[in-house]
């Protein structure tokens, strides 16, 4: 945890969309901002005669890792004492604003449209398969025996999990095997880009090494994405030496790791650094379709560090970067063509989405896409999508409205 930082700017935001109230502040310090969102969500909420204790199923918080997390934890428990909260630390916030920084952004889901189980993963470095299963599993019965029959295509479950626990493939393989026909998505915490520890908020506390799996049912329709920007060349690499515990890749086609992922981008080996990893992915194609596998940093033995898992044997291919908008673009028409229109984007964003974007000088234009689309989220140091872990991708549900609802956006 980080102690109390003064933060720059202010703002404070909340909304009422299809079955939730979305709110975010960029207030200076953790208290303060548990007092602003839990006082425009009560707010928000009175105005059509609701209190937090009987109108929410949970409220869930993406949180700026420069906040005091337990702090806040422990303010946003005590101001909404009835209502389950959860959440996690961030590498970067998605608000109603756009991209954010330094700010706490929630979302608050609605009696009336959601069922919400939430089901906790400790001790992640010793997470078993069967054993994680079988505990997703009564969750998922828990989910059931309180929704209609026959209706597991009205339920979707997101995943916030232990952005360095580097056992993602693991949980969501678990997960996946446990859930049948429910679809998952979800986000690696983050904590700013330094790479040292991130957090799970459950109500009032905050724990590492954990995972939230939140299992919904809904009558809002509802469709999962995902969106990448970039297609496989000719050029591969084979991963000849690694430590796959560490994620660490020693060598690639037998040559030093950063060397010769250098030569195969065309970048110098002394230039490497995050956004390099942003503009230059790599892939790795399963079942004929293609995943990025990103490189989180270089390391002074001229290794490379990954965020997903990689083996020795594993064939890498250099991607050839598309155009980020565009791709991003395609994405939310797909989704409007789908379902019709759409209240809102629950998204899961890749940091290096963003930082490829800052290095592109496109970022003013992507953050206003995400505004104009009503996107919330945070950026994430990996991304869930069913049964895949992937980087460099912005997953997510989309909301759409109910068929008796005739409101839409103007």
């Amino acid at each position: 945890m980080s102690g109390e930082l003064p933060l720059p700017g202010r703002e404070t935001r909340a909304d009422r969309l299809e079955g939730v109230v979305v709110a975010s502040t960029s207030a200076a310090g953790a208290a303060a901002a548990a007092r602003e969102i839990a006082a425009t969500i009560t707010t928000r909420l009175a105005a059509s005669g609701e209190r937090p204790e009987e109108a929410l199923v949970g409220l869930v918080c993406f949180v700026c890792a420069s906040y005091d997390t337990a702090l806040f934890a422990a303010e946003i428990k005590a101001r909404l004492p009835e209502t389950p909260i959860y959440g996690c630390t961030t590498a970067g916030e998605l608000t109603l604003s756009g991209w954010a920084s330094h700010s706490v952004v929630a979302i608050a889901f609605l009696r009336n449209n959601f069922t919400l189980i939430a089901h906790m993963l400790e001790n992640l470095s010793h997470f078993g398969f069967e054993e994680g299963r079988a505990s997703v599993a009564e969750a998922r019965a828990a989910l059931m025996a309180n929704i209609p029959d026959g209706e597991t295509d009205r339920c979707f479950g997101l995943l916030l999990i232990d952005g360095m626990c580097r056992r993602e493939e693991a949980v969501i393989s678990a997960l996946y095997s446990a859930l049948d026909d429910i679809p998952i998505v979800g986000g690696s915490a983050g904590d700013s880009m330094t790479f040292e520890k991130t957090w799970m908020i459950r109500d009032g506390a905050i724990y590492r090494d954990a995972a939230l799996l939140l299992l919904f049912h809904t009558d809002i329709p509802f469709s999962t994405f995902k969106c990448d920007y970039f297609e496989p060349t000719s050029l591969k690499m084979v991963v000849t030496e690694a430590d796959t515990e560490q994620r660490v890749v020693r060598e690639l086609n037998a040559e030093p790791a950063a060397q010769e992922y250098a030569h195969q981008v065309g970048l110098i080996e002394s230039s490497l650094d995050a956004a390099s990893f942003a503009s230059h992915p790599v892939l790795v194609g399963v079942g004929g379709q293609y995943y990025a596998r990103s490189i989180q940093k270089v390391n002074a033995d001229g290794s490379l560090s990954f965020f997903c898992a990689i083996d020795e044997g594993l064939v890498l291919t250099v991607a050839k970067s598309l155009d980020p908008y565009e791709s991003t673009l395609a994405t939310f028409e797909r989704m409007e063509a789908e379902l019709g229109s759409v209240s809102l984007y629950i998204g899961f964003d890749c940091v290096l989405r963003r930082l490829g974007a800052e290095r592109s000088q496109i970022s003013h234009r992507l953050s206003e896409l995400y505004r104009n689309h009503r996107v919330v989220g945070f950026n994430t140091y990996g991304e869930q999508y069913r049964s895949m872990h992937v980087n460099q991708t912005f997953t997510g549900i989309a909301l759409g409205y109910r068929r008796d609802d005739d409101e839409r956006p103007a």
